[in-house]
């Protein structure tokens, strides 16, 4: 037995409202306007407009944060920049480096003893303040272009400084140029 197929499409959603709203009462249906018409405004606050004040409120401290993180990478780019200079020119010949090790050391006074062997300098503190020691190391890495190999070095409890000793070394003291 064939059955009769009915082609009805169902009404489209826009349809169906217009019907339910017109089977209302005229202030009924001003209500459930109204109703929409607030569940929309509060749609489009809470996706749209919320947001986009929150981005604006936060904005100020945002870039006050970027512009800090900027200007620290500029001193580091800067920095970079002299210490590749720095480093392009010629290491110095052995007495040079020798001499700028002996006269940064000198500034330390006598919290500090210096001994040479071959192609490694060895640094002895004895309560080195550590201000002193951070010159101390600046000088002698720009000056004799050496660097610390090895660190064995304690901290004086409840002081800022230094005992130990460092071992340095660099192209400076290297066979006699």
């Amino acid at each position: 037995m064939a059955t009769a197929s009915s082609s009805v499409t169902p009404p489209r959603l826009g349809a169906r409202l217009t019907r339910a709203l017109d089977a209302l009462a005229p202030r009924e249906r001003r209500a459930v306007t109204l109703a929409a018409w607030i569940v929309g405004l509060g749609l489009l606050w809470w996706l749209a407009v919320a947001p986009a004040l929150g981005v604006l409120r936060s904005a100020p401290e945002r870039h006050a944060r970027l512009d800090t993180q900027l200007e620290q990478m500029r001193r580091l780019a800067a920095t970079a920049e002299q210490l590749r200079s720095q480093n392009a020119a010629p290491p110095p010949v052995r007495d040079d480096a020798l001499r700028a090790l002996e006269q940064a050391t000198t500034a330390l006074g006598g919290s500090a003893q210096l001994s040479v062997l071959g192609d490694r300098a060895t640094l002895t503190l004895r309560d080195t303040p550590a201000d002193a020691l951070a010159q101390w190391l600046a000088q002698v890495r720009v000056n004799a272009r050496l660097l610390p190999v090895e660190a064995r070095l304690t901290r004086t409890p409840g002081l800022a400084q230094w005992n130990g000793t460092l071992v340095l070394a660099g192209p400076g003291l290297g066979a006699t140029n």
